[in-house]
């Protein structure tokens, strides 16, 4: 690599790392360039960027829109390396620099043994913890979730109780990993049992099918995508799950166009949350209902999300996964279009399948 003018030292080489633990040597130079432009030459990842150089010799600074990473020569005077762009960097406790496009609170840094051969290593994990929903300033529910779109969680969480929220915001005593919705003639009697969720299950205990249709009518969109476009959704949501990248630990739910275009992508520990962020922030855009869009969701079809969809008005649900037999059959009385084992262009539909063409 081309050393530094009035320098014979060489340029710090950037690291690829398609998986974690994997590293691939490059020597590819960011100067002057965005990392999005390296990476469309197929020569290094900006997810996932690195560059080896001793920790002592970093220096962030932070600007009105953006981060700029310096790696600094060493000596004053001397020409900087600068790795630039919309990346948010994170920095290692010991030998590295990791460029990430995830967001800084989704992903956290910890120690490692990595076997056979017991290297110790740094390792990004996803970050999970309590979040507090309010309404109108009484606790209703605790829900463990990763960091990030607090507020669309709230609303959509709401929104998928039945309740008619108008508006989520940090609480006036500012308390941390807490949120304040604010709702009309809300009363926690409404509530019938304590909204506990894990990342594991959600709001787990829904009893009956008649509770979900009184929460949503059913839905009578007569949308049409075709199975070209279904079939090519998943590989889509992956492509944008750059906390994913970054972590390999969260599930994702996009919303799509009819014709396959990515509206909003929302990552969480928990699938229940990511479709709830989804939810409240098609909820803030003015988009609800969902009768012209597309759900699409990274793991199984469980029948709290068939509920949530149902709740928000969407007609098409799809997943990688597989449905339970309460998803399908919910899916089948409120009128949804439930597509699972969507991968390879084969798709599994399982209810009203006159909404899948081609």
């Amino acid at each position: 690599m081309r050393p530094s003018r009035g320098s014979s030292a060489r340029t710090p080489k950037l690291v690829r790392c398609d998986r974690v633990g994997e590293r691939i040597e490059t020597g590819v130079a960011l100067r002057g360039r965005e990392a999005d432009q390296v990476a469309e030459e197929g020569r290094v990842r900006p997810l996932a960027a690195r560059v080896r150089r001793d920790p002592g010799k970093v220096e962030q600074r932070a600007f009105f829109g953006g981060r700029e990473l310096e790696l600094i020569r060493g000596e004053a005077g001397r020409r900087r390396d600068l790795v630039t762009g919309r990346t948010q960097p994170l920095v290692h406790e010991w030998h590295a620099i990791a460029v990430s496009k995830a967001p800084p609170y989704s992903a956290a840094a910890v120690d490692v043994v990595r076997l056979p051969g017991g290297r110790s290593e740094s390792d990004a994990v996803a970050v999970e913890e309590p979040l507090e929903i309010r309404i109108n300033g009484e606790p209703v529910a605790v829900t463990m979730r990763t960091p990030g779109h607090d507020e669309e969680l709230a609303l959509g969480f709401c929104l998928s109780e039945g309740l008619a929220p108008r508006g989520a915001a940090l609480p006036e005593d500012l308390a941390a990993n807490t949120v304040e919705v604010t709702a009309d003639e809300f009363s926690s009697a409404t509530l019938k049992r304590n909204f506990y969720t894990s990342s594991s299950c959600g709001v787990c205990g829904k009893g009956a099918l008649e509770a979900v249709a009184v929460e949503a009518p059913r839905v009578e969109s007569d949308l049409h995508v075709n199975a070209d476009v279904v079939s090519a959704l998943p590989h889509k949501l992956r492509e944008a799950q750059v906390a994913f990248e970054a972590t390999g630990g969260l599930h994702a739910t996009g919303l799509f166009t009819p014709e396959g275009d990515l509206l909003c992508i929302r990552e969480d520990v928990g699938r229940h949350n990511a479709l709830d962020k989804v939810v409240g922030w098609a909820s803030r855009a003015g988009r609800l209902p969902l009768a012209d869009a597309v759900l699409c969701v990274s793991g199984r079809l469980s029948f709290e999300l068939v509920q949530k969809a149902a709740v928000a008005g969407c007609p098409l649900l799809v997943a990688v996964g597989a449905p339970s037999t309460l998803a399908v059959e919910l899916a089948a009385d409120r009128g949804l279009t439930l597509c699972g084992f969507v991968r390879d262009r084969r798709i599994n539909v399982y209810t009203e399948p006159w909404r899948v063409s081609g």
